[in-house]
């Protein structure tokens, strides 16, 4: 799987959000102080910013006190969450989801491998919420995986 620089960014963003303004009852945070702090250009971040609202994993508020906050709790938001807020579908194959997929001859049990790579994904990216990797408990889905010593191998 390719991470984008937009999902990284988006993930970040959410990630400072949860952290300085992780309700409506805070005080929002202005785009450029959360661009700033995680090193995003702040047109950039504006539009990734844009998509979480419309995703409802952000809210905002114009004006001279407004800002951004988190739409739910920091608990509630996965990663998968914002990855299908910014760019759809966790994994798909040629825009189409692997259960739609048919493949004839040698090839038919390719859709199988397609639907356990999406599972696989799956069991990561939605336990890993903006709280958990907050406070570094990101569960035994993630440290299962990290205890392979192939984890941080890069091929």
């Amino acid at each position: 799987m390719r991470i984008s620089a937009k999902v990284d960014y988006a993930v970040r963003a959410a990630l400072e959000l949860a952290r300085r303004s992780p309700a409506r009852d805070s005080a929002p945070s202005k785009g450029e102080v959360l661009g700033a702090a995680q090193g995003i250009p702040t047109k950039y971040l504006e539009s990734i910013l844009s998509e979480l609202r419309r995703g409802g994993l952000v809210a905002s508020r114009r004006g001279s006190d407004g800002g951004y906050w988190l739409a739910r709790p920091a608990e509630e938001i996965s990663v998968a969450d914002i990855i299908r807020a910014v760019e759809g579908p966790l994994a798909d194959v040629r825009g189409e989801a692997p259960e739609d997929l048919s493949y004839e001859g040698v090839a038919e049990p390719l859709e199988l491998v397609w639907l356990a790579t999406r599972a696989s994904l799956r069991r990561v990216l939605e336990t890993a919420t903006l709280a958990s990797i907050l406070s570094g408990e990101l569960g035994p889905a993630i440290s299962d995986l990290l205890e392979d010593p192939d984890a941080a191998s890069r091929r």
